[in-house]
């Protein structure tokens, strides 16, 4: 067995490292066990964007009637994949008993709670530890070439601007005369202008640079089989040999659930459900839009940074299937079509997909395992975990450290499932 660690951090991801960041600077010992290599994960292929904007959970009005739907719809926004699967028709009925007025209030109000303090603490922190990432705050804009779904979406614009998310309305003709990169036909768009992004693999090399830097360890290709207690400390058997810890983080996105089942807390299985992204990385186009954009009609995100253009989106609940769906992938390149003069770049560099961890109400899991005085959670951030990493991070190194947190941790407590 190893000696015995600090503080150990069980995912090399975006949330990890953050976490293992504000734990060293915080004073503590840490090392990260990563089952691959940093970033490999939903942190690598994401589109990068930082989102106070994204404060409306998933879990809302009419969510699951558009899904079943699309049920039929390979290449829809929103897919559930026709299967036998127990444990996601129970997510599911969890899911659907969220889809009210109340829930939904509640939840816009938590997630915009660590959203604005993320995108707050995000600046400083990426200049303090100087990440190269591409990072720049122009806001992003929501195109819409309908009117009529401009017009649905004025009531998630009340919602947003109830919890503080500043935007600016801009007709569509005055829109195509400010951005070049959109085809003729926009209705109107929606710019947040408290919006920002960056290159999401870059933060996240980042990140790993500044752990190491603040004396932090990273074991890659370790991973993690099963927890177990060792007296007051926790042991943790991994592919690399043993490991105790005073304190653990438990911060594998979709993968949480099978890890936690070892120390008997299965509520993340109960909570969770792994969501499949896809994304396609180019060289730059010729012209390439200003902002961020959101294609509101065909749930495509849109990001160009000086070194790369990304499509990407779609949520697919197909389990933990490791297919590469053609027709994902072949719809994020024909709704782009819909609307950029230029919807992909003169070479493809990566197509990729990732889980990312979904919970039935929408909210992080962040803070102390139930029945476990030195087990943490940081997990099931859903499509935000690169938006709410350094939030996150924060209330992971105030809980830890016994310290006053920056912002009620109440509402992404462990044990609401239980």
């Amino acid at each position: 067995m190893n000696d015995r660690d600090d503080v150990v951090i069980i995912g090399g991801g975006v949330i990890g490292l953050a976490s293992a960041l504000a734990l060293l600077e915080a004073g503590r010992g840490v090392r990260v066990l990563e089952a691959g290599t940093v970033g490999c994960g939903s942190s690598h292929g994401n589109c990068g964007t930082i989102t106070p904007s994204h404060a409306l959970p998933l879990a809302a009005p009419g969510t699951i009637g558009r899904a079943l739907r699309w049920l039929l719809t390979p290449d829809a926004p929103l897919y559930l994949k026709p299967r036998v699967d127990p444990s996601l028709w129970a997510w599911l009925a969890r899911f659907s008993s969220r889809c009210n007025v109340r829930d939904l209030r509640q939840a816009t109000a938590a997630k915009s709670s660590i959203l604005s303090f993320s995108r707050q603490m995000l600046p400083a922190w990426i200049q303090r530890h100087g990440i190269d990432c591409e990072f720049v705050e122009t806001g992003g804009d929501r195109v819409f070439r309908s009117a009529a779904t401009f017009e649905k979406f004025r009531e998630e614009l009340r919602l947003l601007a109830e919890v503080g998310v500043p935007f600016e309305t801009i007709d569509g003709a005055a829109y195509e005369r400010s951005e070049p990169a959109v085809l003729a036909g926009v209705h109107a768009a929606v710019r947040f202008t408290g919006d920002a992004s960056l290159r999401p693999d870059r933060y996240v090399a980042g990140l790993a640079r500044a752990v190491r830097g603040n004396g932090g360890v990273i074991v890659e290709h370790c991973e993690v089989q099963g927890l177990g207690r060792d007296g007051d400390d926790l042991r943790i058997a991994a592919t690399q040999g043993e490991f105790s810890a005073r304190d653990v983080v438990v911060a594998t996105g979709a993968w949480s659930p099978r890890l936690a089942r070892s120390l008997g807390t299965a509520l993340l299985g109960k909570a969770m459900q792994p969501g499949k992204g896809y994304s396609i990385t180019y060289d730059s186009p010729a012209v390439m839009p200003r902002r961020p954009l959101v294609l509101h009609e065909r749930s495509v995100c849109v990001t160009a940074w000086g070194s790369g253009f990304r499509l990407g989106s779609t949520m697919e609940f197909s389990g933990y299937d490791n297919a590469l769906n053609r027709r994902r992938l072949d719809a994020l390149e024909r709704g782009a079509r819909e609307y950029l003069r230029h919807p992909v770049g003169p070479a493809k560099r990566e197509e990729w997909f990732g889980w990312r961890p979904m919970t039935y109400d929408d909210l992080p899991i962040i803070g102390r395992a139930p029945g476990h005085d030195h087990l943490w959670f940081a997990t099931g951030h859903g499509m935000l975990g690169v938006s709410m990493s350094t939030g996150t991070a924060q209330l992971v190194s105030d809980l830890i450290c016994g310290r006053e947190p920056a912002f009620d941790p109440r509402p992404y407590r462990a044990d609401r499932f239980a």
